[in-house]
């Protein structure tokens, strides 16, 4: 319930916007969104609503605007369900052209048409409109199991992939070396860190969850090597003098973004200047059947260079001036004309890109796979890149999307990201979330969607603004679940939705029945302070002992996150950090008893925390799972102590620049196939 001090009229217009004025949070208790954070959202998402006059005048336009709506331009509907359609187009006749072939033809009634059995996309034309006529299956694609058993495989941090020849940067061709070499160990899938688009200009900028556009490729994730030989690479780092920089960017444990991403970006520009006529042929007839995209995205790594600040640093986009707004302003259209040969540069990229992810993909495959690769759908875009300047009127403008206050953040987060606009979702017929959908399925097995509960709500975040004054705005979330499991069934590729944390009542349920896996998560998977055994595991998931956000198995144990946050002072109050040990140690105890129940481990006490954590028993409880699918962090694999990422912090902990030992790509050492043995044996049972 809302506080009195709430005006009615703000309450009806959020509500009619799509805001919750009130939500439950991760300890279930009950929170209300205060007046002026309302105010403030509503006012980003181009609402008036600072007074009663305004609120009443913009709620009397949303009203409008429902009762004149017209046909949307793409409906969702479920297989031989019946397709709800506005009631004005009671009695008015329809016809549907189905995808492929054949007609249906009838007459709305009780503003409803009769359903249609086969899934897909077809064409509905009634009362004189048409739209797409979106046909969900009644659940997304799931393989035949190549063998007995349940299906397992590996989760990497692409960057890390460590091989000779790579400059100091993990790239697709070591992507595939670890496909095959799992795929030889029995694996299905690999699931991999986002592949999506950077920013060239400031190759320092290396969350890959904080992406300039989902739409197209890192290049510094490319190999050139791997598109044009081994000895074209060579010579081109030789005639640069890169071949003892490179080396010692190869040997570091740390990634130097930004000393290894330049030096990269200048080989690949010696290789692009010098290629050879047939090298030419292949990339300009690739570059022809290339989308819009990826030609705006070239365009904007150029402007994003050049259009710098008095003081030579990189200015956002919205400093750039009318002239180079958009990809179609007048500025725009004589700098692809006078800078053809740059642009062309950033074009190249995303063909070395693209044919290194599918090749790495055709070699998991070859190698005995049934899923392959599965992509990573970042949750949002760096409202500063190049997705975001050249589709403006499909984000939210003047809002961040994060998350509120939870047991593991106390502060809440602000992921410093803008999202789709969910008006203009329904405006586009779903364009650039399908756009999306497509193009991490256009070269991979199956999708992880990064916090899939923002395909129901999202926690947004006015600029400016702390995490703690947000509040939750709502998406299609119907629409967009058939979606995805529509797309998933067309390219034979499995979905899996990251489900973690304020879960929405019934979500869980959903995403179970359309086979859309969620996410279980070794750490959260308890009751009652007990840690569940395999058996009780969600089916409809997928098993895993940590991920990039969270601490390892090794780390965990040491308690290394916590010291971590005590270092930087992460922790709310000093309270806080001493309850976080505390419970730790209980949690340990827990863990240690579950591990022993489900005879991963032996032993009547656990190992003290500086002796050798229970790495290999917890990813044999893991892999022992009922969950449809496990998959096993290289991170554990490998025996590491230190997380990849750690929230809350950019610079302080180094996120997203660790290093695996050589080995690991190859699935070979001791250690690791001791402890991959453990993992595949709870899977197979052999």
């Amino acid at each position: 319930m809302m506080a009195a001090r709430t005006p009615g009229s703000l309450i009806a217009l959020a509500e009619a916007s799509g805001i919750a004025v009130a939500y439950e949070d991760a300890r279930k208790k009950p929170q209300t969104i205060a007046p002026e954070t309302l105010i403030a959202v509503l006012g980003r998402l181009g609402v008036a609503a600072e007074t009663e006059a305004e609120r009443q005048e913009s709620l009397a336009r949303r009203r409008a605007e429902a009762e004149a709506a017209s046909l949307p331009s793409l409906v969702t509907a479920e297989a031989g369900a019946p397709v709800p359609l506005p009631a004005r187009l009671d009695g008015t006749r329809y016809v549907i052209d189905l995808e492929g072939c054949g007609r249906v033809e009838g007459v709305v009634a009780g503003s409803a048409i009769a359903g249609v059995a086969a899934s897909g996309y077809h064409e509905l034309i009634v009362g004189g409109e048409r739209a797409t006529l979106a046909v969900a299956p009644e659940a997304g694609f799931w393989p035949e199991p190549r063998a007995a058993g349940r299906p397992w495989g590996i989760a990497a941090q692409i960057y890390a992939l460590r091989r000779k020849g790579d400059g100091g940067i993990g790239d697709f061709t070591a992507v595939g070396d670890l496909a095959e070499a799992a795929a030889h160990a029995g694996a299905d899938a690999l699931a991999i860190s986002p592949v999506h688009a950077m920013f060239a200009a400031d190759p320092g900028r290396a969350s890959p969850y904080s992406p300039s556009n989902r739409l197209v490729v890192n290049g510094l994730l490319a190999d050139p090597a791997g598109v044009l030989g081994e000895e074209r690479v060579r010579a081109a780092a030789a005639a640069l003098g890169q071949a003892e920089a490179r080396a010692a960017l190869e040997a570091a444990d740390l990634i130097d973004w930004e000393v290894a991403g330049q030096a990269k970006l200048a080989l690949m520009r010696r290789l692009f200047d010098e290629l050879d006529p047939d090298s030419r042929r292949r990339f300009e007839a690739w570059r022809a059947q290339a989308s819009a995209t990826v030609e705006d995205h070239a365009v904007f790594e150029v402007l994003h260079d050049l259009r710098r600040g008095a003081d030579g640093r990189l200015q956002h986009w919205r400093d750039w001036g009318a002239d180079y707004a958009a990809p179609d302003a007048s500025g725009v259209a004589r700098l692809r004309s006078e800078r053809a040969a740059d642009v062309g540069f950033h074009v190249f990229l995303q063909w070395l890109a693209e044919t290194g992810l599918e090749a790495a993909q055709a070699r998991a495959r070859g190698a005995g796979m049934t899923i392959g690769l599965i992509a990573d759908l970042a949750v949002g875009a760096d409202g500063g890149g190049s997705q975001a300047w050249a589709s403006r009127e499909d984000v939210l403008g003047g809002l961040h999307i994060g998350a509120p206050p939870d047991i593991y953040n106390a502060l809440g987060q602000d992921w410093g990201l803008v999202a789709l606009d969910p008006l203009a979702l329904r405006r586009s017929g779903f364009r650039p979330f399908l756009q999306m959908l497509r193009a991490s399925l256009a070269w991979a097995g199956g999708v992880r969607i990064d916090h899939i509960l923002g395909l129901h709500r999202i926690w947004v975040i006015p600029e400016g603004a702390p995490p703690t004054e947000g509040a939750y705005l709502h998406f299609p979330r119907e629409d967009l679940l058939r979606l995805v499991a529509l797309e998933s069934a067309r390219s034979r590729a499995v979905a899996i939705g990251e489900d973690l944390g304020t879960v929405p009542g019934g979500l869980r349920e959903e995403l179970a029945r359309r086979r859309i896996l969620g996410m279980s998560v070794l750490w959260f998977e308890q009751e009652k302070g007990r840690f569940l055994p395999p058996a009780k595991w969600r089916k409809d998931s997928v098993a895993m002992t940590t991920t990039h956000d969270l601490p390892t198995v090794a780390g965990w144990w040491a308690g290394r996150d916590l010291d971590w946050r005590d270092r930087l002072d992460l922790h709310p109050s000093p309270e806080a950090a001493r309850e976080a040990r505390s419970t730790r140690e209980q949690e340990r105890r827990a863990l240690w008893k579950a591990l022993v129940g489900s005879g991963a481990a032996r032993g009547a006490e656990p190992p003290p925390t500086a002796a050798a954590a229970p790495v290999e028993a917890a990813l044999a409880h893991v892999g022992a799972t009922a969950c449809r699918l496990a998959l096993a962090p290289m991170e554990d694999l490998a025996g590491e102590v230190e997380q990849p990422n750690l929230p809350g912090t950019i610079d302080a902990h180094p996120n997203w620049r660790r290093r695996l030992p050589e080995a690991a790509r190859r699935c070979e050492g001791e250690g690791l196939r001791r402890r991959l043995d453990a993992f595949r044996k709870g899977r197979t049972g052999k």
